[in-house]
């Protein structure tokens, strides 16, 4: 469906909703509160920004909500505080818990190589499975080259609800030459999480999916969160999800989940995504041995100065009590969605999400990267 990008006055409009127990007074001065709240969501959801945006604050005075914006073009409904979303490559911490969960069950080594455990499968241009370990697929220091550049967004709309096998996925990839000599470098690729839903699938038998709902998702009660089928809908409250590949936004809701497989193809809600970040650091999913494993990072070479440990980024701030000196999270995009969930270590935990991915423009792509440290950390 094409609509064109016009919003009405109401769409700007922004909601706060205070969850039950929660405080509407800041812990301290620096404490993100209401304001700064509704001012990212304003930031996010304006006229240069997404049709609509959520950000959930968790911490031990309880939850705060905020949404601008709409939720569906044509009708104008407004943002669901309650809403799922597809989050993209924030599926990537869900399936290195996995990974490191069966690590600390002896039935994966980190530092093995993916040979062990898929034979054959990683073999193209200099690619080798035989010299790339399972840790390296988690910390995208492979070298593997990114599936993503060579699957463009406009290659999946010709037929948005066709079913994608991880192996066709990443056969996309490896005949194209790796970015750097395993080990040596820094690069961030789907191909890597593809390759490690693949892992758990071969060595427990099950698909990646089951796995998290049994090891991750029941345990937390993550009521809102989904690993991938088939199923090209969100099911539940849910905002629409839309693209602007010109001028104009399409409505890309009903997405088969599978083209981003084990890399990107979960849903889950601003709640489930705080519930679960909390609960990695917390030490509630992994081993001790396991979760210092995760949180051993090393440089990206981004501009922002982040490092990436094993499914995970460690993303410093400056001149912030709140934070201290910096925040674990990852980001998510998805066709029609991009999220941000962060969590200090302090015990506080931020979520953001806007309905439109990819063509935001610069606007929205500067006011994404403010979102999720203002929301967690405060200005």
């Amino acid at each position: 469906m094409l609509t064109r990008n016009l919003l009405p006055r109401s769409a700007v409009a922004v909601v706060l909703a205070l969850a039950v127990g929660a405080s509407t007074t800041p812990a301290n001065a620096s404490t993100p509160g209401p304001a700064d709240l509704r001012r990212v969501v304003e930031s996010l959801s304006g006229p240069d920004g997404a049709p609509g945006a959520l950000v959930r604050v968790h911490d031990r005075h309880g939850s705060l909500t905020a949404t601008g914006g709409v939720a569906d073009i044509r009708t104008n409904a407004p943002v669901d505080p309650r809403s799922r979303f597809r989050i993209g490559s924030l599926t990537k911490p869900f399936v290195a818990t996995v990974v490191l969960q069966l690590v600390g069950e002896g039935s994966i080594e980190l530092d093995a190589p993916v040979e062990r455990y898929l034979p054959g499968v990683v073999r193209g241009a200099d690619n080798d499975g035989r010299q790339i370990t399972v840790r390296q697929l988690l910390q995208h220091t492979s070298g593997l080259p990114d599936v993503l550049d060579h699957l463009s967004p406009l290659d999946v709309l010709k037929d948005p609800l066709r079913h994608w096998e991880a192996r066709e996925l990443v056969d996309i990839a490896l005949p194209h030459p790796r970015e750097f000599e395993p080990g040596k470098g820094w690069g961030y690729s789907n191909t890597n999480y593809l390759l490690a839903g693949m892992i758990i699938e071969s060595v427990t038998g099950r698909p990646w999916g089951e796995e998290i709902r049994e090891r991750v998702i029941r345990p937390l009660r993550l009521h809102d969160t989904f690993a991938p089928t088939d199923a090209p809908g969100i099911p539940g409250p849910h905002p629409r999800g839309y693209v602007r590949p010109q001028s104009e936004l399409v409505d890309v809701t009903r997405l088969n989940p599978t083209v981003g497989g084990a890399a990107g193809g979960m849903i889950s809600s601003a709640a489930d995504l705080n519930r679960f970040l909390a609960a990695v650091l917390r030490g509630r999913l992994l081993e001790p041995a396991q979760l210092r494993e995760m949180l051993t990072t090393r440089p990206t070479g981004r501009t922002s100065g982040s490092e990436y440990g094993l499914g995970l980024e460690w993303i410093p701030v400056e001149n912030s009590s709140t934070c201290k000196d910096g925040f674990w999270g990852h980001d998510g995009d998805m066709l029609g969605f991009s999220v941000r969930t962060g969590a200090t270590t302090r015990g506080r935990q931020a979520t953001v999400m806007v309905n439109l991915n990819p063509g935001g423009g610069p606007a929205l792509d500067e006011a994404m990267k403010a979102a999720l440290p203002d929301a967690l950390c405060g200005r």
